[in-house]
């Protein structure tokens, strides 16, 4: 699947980029794909070299939380409920708490603590893995919740959105939260339809009561809050969870006359080699991204959408913000890029500069996710996992339209 996706995105631009040069005029088409690919092999790089350090600390952590027992504690909690979704984890298996905690980090926003986490989760999952080069149930489980994963704290869309003038930049706070729900809602029955996961197991049913009661819980508290105070208070939030965690950890191991800077080194170098090893698979998925991107081809695809949704006579006011949506399952400084364009050129409190806001904030990067957490373990055959990540994608489209229609309109 992942050979075929990877080779329809260059074959794809190649058709688009002989219209834009024969149909269209447009001479430079080629120098721009050219350019789009020494570009993105740089980005790779990049993003490679900047994951040195949020890895090499994180797993520097996760070491010493395997060694004083706070990832076997978190396992035990959750033991019941990931034996239901995903069978074959062992009880009490270190892979139970590390998918917990970069959950977690997801759920809060934390985007720097939630890769590192992520990887740290594969490669436990891995471990358990009988056919290596095939992505297993739980590993696709696992993958296309973090690309639809519920995002309670969006800072950066509102920061965005502030920079941009907006006059209340969270007023797409509670949109956000309905979307990205709905996404992972989809995404998951997607994979318990394919995997045939019994969603209705009183134990799957009981924490899915528990989770949405917190969820809930935190809504209601925001939504109280002044519109100026919500960013500030779930940035708060979330930043104090992450840094008692770590000293939690810290203090335990202290306690337990761990030597955990020993240990924290021995993580950290794991983090350093992890690193390394990711950058040939960003490198391959980023090239063809960017130059799907470069050929015109998303642009075409949403002016035919406008045409199709016009000639049916029905509002189009939504298609200025699907540049946003289309490429966030590709790239994320793309779809970012997306957002601000069209907060600029249409303001940041159009309906469509906040339908952008809202496809931002509501999932993941799929194939950024992908070529990241498979390229860490070489995982090279993904199986069912991109059609259910789709799934949540598209279901985050048409949610965050009908909701921006809801809230906006």
């Amino acid at each position: 699947m992942l050979n075929r996706i990877w080779l329809s995105f260059f074959f794809i631009a190649a058709i688009s980029a002989l219209y834009q040069w024969l149909w269209l005029g447009n001479q430079a088409i080629f120098t721009d794909l050219i350019q789009a690919m020494f570009d993105m092999s740089k980005v790779s790089v990049d993003i490679a070299i900047g994951l040195v350090g949020a890895l090499s600390l994180w797993l520097g952590i996760f070491k010493i939380a395997e060694h004083n027992g706070w990832i076997g504690k978190i396992a035990t909690w959750l033991t019941p409920l990931f034996r239901r979704l995903m069978p074959e984890i062992p009880a009490k298996h270190p892979a139970i708490g590390s998918i917990t905690m970069n959950l977690s980090a997801n759920v809060l926003g934390l985007d720097n603590a939630a890769t590192p986490l992520g990887i740290k989760a594969m490669q436990d999952l891995q471990s358990l893995n009988k056919t290596p080069e095939f992505a297993s149930n739980a590993q696709i489980l696992f993958l296309v919740l973090n690309t639809s994963s519920v995002t309670l704290f969006p800072i950066f869309v509102f920061v965005y959105r502030a920079q941009q003038g907006a006059a209340i930049p969270t007023d797409v706070f509670l949109p956000i939260l309905i979307t990205t729900s709905c996404s992972s809602i989809a995404g998951l029955l997607a994979v318990a339809a394919v995997q045939r996961i019994n969603l209705f197991n009183q134990v799957i049913l009981l924490y899915a009561t528990l989770a949405f009661a917190v969820l809930g819980g935190l809504l209601l508290y925001f939504v109280t809050l002044p519109a100026a105070l919500v960013g500030e208070q779930s940035a708060l939030l979330a930043n104090i969870l992450i840094f008692f965690f770590i000293v939690g950890v810290l203090f335990s191991a202290y306690r337990q006359k761990l030597d955990a800077y020993s240990l924290f080194i021995e993580g950290a170098k794991e983090g350093f080699k992890q690193a390394v090893f990711l950058i040939p698979y960003l490198l391959a998925m980023l090239v063809a991204i960017g130059v799907l991107r470069a050929s015109g081809s998303i642009d075409l695809f949403v002016a035919g959408i406008a045409k199709l949704f016009a000639a049916l006579g029905m509002n189009t006011n939504f298609v200025d913000a699907l540049p946003t949506a289309i490429m966030k399952p590709l790239s994320g400084s793309g779809a970012r890029a997306m957002m601000v364009e069209t907060m600029q050129v249409h303001g940041a409190d159009s309906f469509a500069g906040r339908l952008a806001s809202i496809f931002q904030g509501s999932t993941e990067t799929t194939f950024y996710v992908l070529a990241v957490y498979f390229g860490a373990v070489g995982i090279k055959h993904s199986r069912h996992a991109i059609p259910c990540a789709l799934v949540a994608d598209v279901t985050a489209i048409v949610a965050g339209t009908t909701i921006a229609y809801i809230f906006f309109s």
